[in-house]
């Protein structure tokens, strides 16, 4: 099963980077889905990607990863997974402010908390041009409602496993 839910995720991005590539109307509108006063422009396309717009823990995930994919125009998936981008932010050492973020985005307690927290996070991530896996950060939020403490242990994991002693 999580294979599946896996495999659906990775559809979600591309699906989502081939639609900005296409349609500027549409990536116009995803680009505000991570604004609670805008996020209702990206409903007619996330509900056409059967996203439950009622269920807080399914359409908060998926519309923060569309905005910040529609925001980034990229034309694929990256490869870093959440923690060690954070970390790549900061070339040269100064793992003290990243691990500032990395910190606050951990001391989270809600699903709604951690998008918050994610949504500075990202744009640090993506002006400093680091390639962050989409696929893994929707799942990372998607399963944050479920098993909080699991998820911050796997950002933590992938970030001190960058760390150089």
């Amino acid at each position: 099963m999580t294979d599946q839910k896996n495999k659906k995720d990775h559809y979600f991005v591309k699906y989502i980077i081939d639609l900005c590539q296409k349609d500027n109307a549409a990536a116009a509108k995803l680009r505000r889905a991570d604004n609670p006063k805008t996020e209702n422009q990206s409903w007619g396309i996330l509900t056409g990607l059967n996203i439950d717009l009622e269920k807080e823990w399914e359409r908060l995930p998926h519309a923060l990863v569309a905005a910040f994919i529609a925001k980034a125009k990229i034309s694929h998936d990256g490869n870093i997974r959440l923690g060690r981008a954070i970390l790549e932010c900061y070339p040269g050492g100064n793992s003290d402010a990243a691990e500032k973020k990395l910190r606050r985005l951990i001391s989270c307690s809600s699903t709604e908390e951690f998008c918050n927290q994610l949504k500075p996070i990202i744009s640090l991530i993506q002006s400093r041009g680091v390639s962050l896996n989409y696929s893994l950060l929707l799942q990372s939020i998607k399963f944050f409602s479920l098993d909080p403490e699991r998820q911050k242990r796997t950002i933590a994991q992938d970030f001190y496993s960058g760390v150089s002693s």
